[in-house]
């Protein structure tokens, strides 16, 4: 594998280690609510917005990604 190919390989499990960490984040603050402990809505509504955030950004980068280095 070259150098090149090892970066960009580097780049998409970034990205998918990202996506992943993002959904899992949903998951707890949608699907586990009790998770969430004493956090008051404005940090439940902060979460989940850098949560989407994190995700859109990620899947952005592996579109890229396959897009010109496929």
């Amino acid at each position: 594998m070259t150098y090149k190919e090892h970066a960009i390989q580097y780049l998409k499990d970034l990205a998918k280690s990202d996506k992943e960490k993002a959904l899992l984040s949903l998951s707890l603050l949608l699907d586990h609510p009790a998770g969430i402990g004493d956090h008051s809505t404005g940090d439940l509504y902060k979460n989940l917005s850098e949560a989407l955030d994190i995700l859109v950004d990620a899947e952005d980068r592996l579109d890229t990604l396959t897009k010109y280095y496929n």
